[in-house]
Order: C-alpha cells, then sequence, then structure tokens
C-alpha cells in the first residue's frame, strides 16, 4: 500500500512579463528558497528533486543538470519531468509517487519558465501532425478557438458569458501579491479588446510570464513534524488523449481527459458530489471559455449549465465553489510551473496561509493541469489525512 503524502511548504516567485534581472537557475532558487522557508528546512532535509519546464521553448537540454545551482539538486537524485502544458501538475504527482512509493522521505517539486526568453508558438506547432493539422493548429489559440465555438454552437454560450470568467479570475488576482497581471479587466473590458481569433479576444487568454514555483513532499509521520496543517495527497490522476487533433478531439463530447480524470479522482478520493465536497478549486484556464466548458466536464455543473452557475456567482469568492482565488492562468502563465502553482494555491489553501486570497475553512481542494494536445492531471487535496 502506497504511503499517505502531504504537501509540507511551498513558494514561489513574483511572476512578471520580464525578469531580466535573474537567470532561470536564480529564478528557480528564489522559490526553492522561500518552500525551504515555508517548511523551515533546509536542502540538507531534500533526499530527491523532480524538476520540470517546457524545456523545448528555452532550447535548454538537460534540464535536471543545467538547473543544479539552482535547484540545490547537486548529488541528489533528480528527475526531469515535461509534458507540456500539464508539466508543472505531472511534476508534482512525480514528486507524490516518489515519497508514496517509500524510496524517498521529502522531495522537492520544481516547476520554471522564463518565457520572456523562449520561442513558444515555434515549438507549439510541431505537437500538430505536419499534413493534416498544423496548417489550422498552428498554435495553442486555433485550437482553442475552435473549442469555444463548438460550445457556442451546442449550447448558445455568449462571449459575454466567457468574459465573466476573466473578469473573475482577474478580480480575484488582486488579492495575490505574486500574480502577474494585478490589474482588473471588466468583461467590457474584455469585449472591446482585440479579436485573435474568433470568439477569442486579447483579454480572454493567458499572458506569457516569467516565474518558478517549489512545493516541498513529506511522507506520513514526517509531514505532521514539519507542518501544524500538512496539505494531504487524497488523489492523483492523469490523462493524456491523442494529438491527432482533427480525428481524435471530437469537441461536442468536452474535454474527455479531463472527464475521465476527475472521475478517476473522486473514486480515489471517495468524493460522489463534487460541487458540495470540494471548497476550492484552482484550475488550469488558459482562456475563458475553458472556464464554462471545463467545470461541466469536471461534474461542478451539467452540461450547458456554467454559464448560469458562473453568472450566479457560485464560483467567485463567497459562492459555493470559489475557482482560482489566485486569479488562475488568466492573471499568470509562466508554463513550466503553471499547474504546479494549481497545486501549490491548492496546497496555501489547506494549509490556511492565503492570506487575502484565503478561503474560509477549506477542507478539500482540487487542482487541475492543463496540456495543449487536451491532456488534463488532478489532483485532490485535503487537510485530513486518507
Amino acid at each position: 500500500m502506497a504511503r499517505r503524502v502531504a504537501i509540507v511548504g511551498t513558494g514561489q516567485t513574483y511572476h512578471k512579463s520580464h525578469r531580466p534581472d535573474v537567470t532561470s537557475r536564480e529564478m528557480i532558487h528564489e522559490a526553492v528558497t522561500a518552500a525551504l522557508a515555508d517548511a523551515d528546512l533546509t536542502i540538507r532535509d531534500i533526499d530527491a528533486i523532480v524538476i520540470g519546464n517546457m524545456d523545448h521553448f528555452e532550447s535548454i537540454n538537460y534540464v535536471d543538470a543545467y538547473s543544479v545551482e539552482g535547484s540545490g539538486g547537486v548529488m541528489k537524485p533528480i528527475m526531469k519531468v515535461s509534458t507540456g502544458g500539464t508539466t508543472g501538475a505531472t511534476v508534482a504527482i512525480a514528486a507524490y509517487y516518489h515519497v508514496a512509493s517509500g524510496l524517498f522521505e521529502r522531495v522537492l517539486a520544481i516547476g520554471f519558465e522564463k518565457n520572456s526568453e523562449s520561442d513558444t508558438t515555434g515549438a507549439i506547432i510541431t505537437c500538430s501532425d505536419p499534413v493534416w493539422d498544423r496548417f489550422s493548429y498552428s498554435g495553442a489559440i486555433p485550437s482553442l478557438a475552435t473549442e469555444a465555438t463548438a460550445y457556442m454552437e451546442k449550447y448558445g454560450a455568449t462571449q459575454e458569458d466567457a468574459a465573466l470568467i476573466g473578469e473573475r479570475d482577474r478580480n480575484h488576482a488582486m488579492n495575490n501579491p505574486y500574480a502577474h497581471l494585478r490589474r482588473p479587466l471588466s468583461v467590457a473590458d474584455i469585449m472591446n479588446s482585440p479579436m485573435l481569433a474568433y470568439p477569442i479576444k486579447l483579454g480572454d487568454i493567458c499572458p506569457r510570464s516569467d516565474g518558478a514555483c517549489a512545493c516541498i513532499l513529506a511522507a506520513d509521520g514526517i509531514a505532521q513534524k514539519i507542518a501544524k496543517r500538512p496539505a494531504w495527497f487524497r488523489a492523483a490522476a492523469v490523462r493524456h488523449t491523442y494529438t491527432w487533433f482533427g480525428d481524435s478531439t471530437d469537441y461536442n463530447q468536452g474535454l474527455v481527459s479531463m472527464q475521465r480524470a476527475s472521475k478517476d479522482a473522486y473514486a480515489q478520493a471517495g468524493i460522489t458530489k463534487p460541487v458540495d465536497e470540494i471548497d476550492v478549486a484552482e484550475l488550469y484556464l488558459p482562456y475563458t471559455w475553458a472556464g464554462l466548458k471545463w467545470i461541466e466536464d469536471i461534474g461542478f455543473c451539467g452540461p450547458g449549465e456554467a454559464a448560469r452557475f458562473v453568472s450566479d456567482r457560485n464560483t467567485h469568492m463567497g459562492g459555493k465553489i470559489p475557482i482560482n482565488p489566485s486569479g488562475g492562468v488568466i492573471s499568470t502563465n509562466c508554463i513550466g510551473a503553471t499547474a504546479l502553482l494549481r497545486v501549490a494555491e491548492a496546497a496555501i489553501q489547506v494549509m490556511g496561509k492565503g492570506g487575502k486570497r484565503q478561503v474560509p475553512d477549506v477542507k478539500n481542494a482540487l487542482a487541475t493541469g492543463f496540456g495543449g494536445c487536451f491532456w488534463s492531471d488532478v489532483v485532490i487535496l485535503s487537510s485530513e489525512k486518507p
């Protein structure tokens, strides 16, 4: 039987569009130092490291070796993980497996990205087939726009419905000192922003950020000695679908990977009514339409019900199930760290360390990762040991 595992410390940088003052290694060091301080540990206490980013974006080979001056991983076991946009969540899950296996007691999970020094478009288009897909899916936005238009046609959702997601998350970000975009954005602002690919406008989409995040995971018996209120893993699920966009992605079926990963995670955690049993969610929403469509796929509401569910303020702070108190991906997107930030922010909520962005009395928190090939990771953290 796997050992019980908890997150006992988190750390992140102050995220910006450009960090010319630091190298990637120095940025990693900032996050690691903050996580160690949060857990009152030193790097000598760490048994192993899992690290990841979109290494082909920045053309850095052997990220695990390259990063040791920042990660503190000299002569420690290190594993590099890179699974597209889901990288940060997969890093967290791999670190969880490291501890749950019994091989390590304390593991450091790290995600980072220096988007200001990367070529994201040139790299992203290589995920699609060069003959059949690349002409229409040349980057992240075209595939997301196709998903959004299919949802609009099927359920009658409007651009204003999606814009409310952006307004919500950008307002939430005002309470997060680490967020990249800390300026309110209204539905009207989003509607008046430039069109990128119908129906996605500039205000609907996430930024490109420089930043890093680190989490420390510890085994049962050790976690309680480190943290007053550890964030225990109740579930971790990964689903990757095929990357032939035109053939394998039936947009009217929903995000199948999210449906299956969340179903698996709920079964692991013994959750039957997620909207009643989960207190807060940090969802990887790279654009506003995902905040409608994907909350249906994750079971927070029924098909076609998301627009009403959101407009009734169920997902705002103070609502039935607050989503993205941190401001989410719409406010900060350092790709290799983005999904790990979702896990870290969920842990922060469980541990009661959210400050102005804290949701009261959090017992169960859910975090997701999303990859451009329509991949999904789901993690559920709890204040109570499983």
